[in-house]
């Protein structure tokens, strides 16, 4: 990646209070989770009105029960589709520091970074195993298009790439993680993936508020289409159709009825709305891509 504008002084300042927070704030998936313990009968695993059919008839129809695999199914999707990002987002940070000083606080910090995604991608898996679900993933289509992402993503495209399934996931998990209703070890896997996500979310907004002012408008234009797409794909795989066949239902029809559900683009909007307000206030928002940001959901009622 070529390096980005701004103040290396600032730069190295940044990164030197999130290595030290890492230092403070760390966790061990494999200890600090109660891997063992049972999980709470009756209890959801995603807060009840952010289910994808919650509010439509297909809804209404299902029984508490449905509803609460359907929940545990959806969470498991999620961490899969998260597991795979995170996969990419490593890549696309060993590309950054390839060519950069490795002695620098900032290189450090993007190889801390990398320790604690790989952390985060094991817990995901272990959540995945104790909730009796299905390698979801995020499907063939997104896993082939991901390849060209990771490979060719730069720069302020990248660092801004990156924050689409960060600031989506940690908006979704700062609410489960208060939800005292909820399954204690949902609750806890996004807790730990809250506290240190939030340092990734700061190092990738620093990079992308420094370098997106020195943008041409060549460069901003291709990555504002790169955003939407990336954004258009991650949003619409979140909940894999296969988690609808697992609780009884017609995975085609009720996938259909998702994506039409006020109340999921209600979420969407909810779970997205710190990132299009950055994305705005950096100029990483307009022109074709917009057609895409408003299929993703990712701008819940913004039509």
């Amino acid at each position: 990646m070529p390096t980005t504008h701004g103040d290396t002084t600032e730069r190295e300042r940044v990164a030197e209070r999130l290595l030290a927070a890492s230092h403070a704030h760390a966790f061990d998936p494999i200890t600090d989770v109660d891997w063992d313990a049972p999980l709470v009968d009756g209890a959801f695993f995603l807060p009840e009105h952010r289910v994808s059919l919650y509010g439509t008839p297909t809804w209404e129809r299902m029984s508490e029960r449905q509803r609460i695999d359907l929940s545990r199914h959806e969470v498991a999707s999620m961490a899969s589709v998260g597991i795979w990002f995170e996969v990419v987002l490593m890549q696309l940070l060993v590309r950054h520091v390839y060519d950069r000083p490795l002695t620098s606080r900032h290189v450090q910090y993007a190889f801390m970074e990398i320790a604690e995604e790989c952390r985060h991608s094991t817990m995901f898996g272990r959540l995945i195993d104790k909730l009796e679900c299905p390698e979801y993933g995020p499907g063939r289509y997104a896993h082939t298009a991901a390849r060209a992402m990771k490979t060719f993503g730069s720069g302020v495209q990248a660092f801004a790439m990156a924050l689409i399934a960060e600031e989506v996931l940690d908006t979704m998990q700062r609410e489960m993680m208060a939800d005292e209703t909820l399954q204690p070890i949902t609750r806890r896997t996004a807790r730990i993936h809250v506290v240190e996500e939030a340092r990734h979310v700061r190092y990738a907004r620093d990079e992308v508020a420094r370098g997106a002012p020195h943008m041409s408008a060549a460069e901003r234009a291709i990555t504002r289409l790169a955003l939407a797409r990336a954004a258009h794909i991650i949003a619409t795989r979140l909940i894999h159709p296969d988690v609808y066949a697992a609780v009884g239902l017609d995975p085609i029809v009720a996938r259909r009825v998702a994506r039409a559900n006020p109340h999921r683009r209600e979420t969407l909007g909810h779970w997205s709305k710190r990132l299009i307000a950055f994305y705005d206030e950096h100029g990483l928002l307009g022109g074709p891509g917009l057609r895409l940001w408003r299929a993703s959901g990712l701008m819940g009622r913004q039509i």
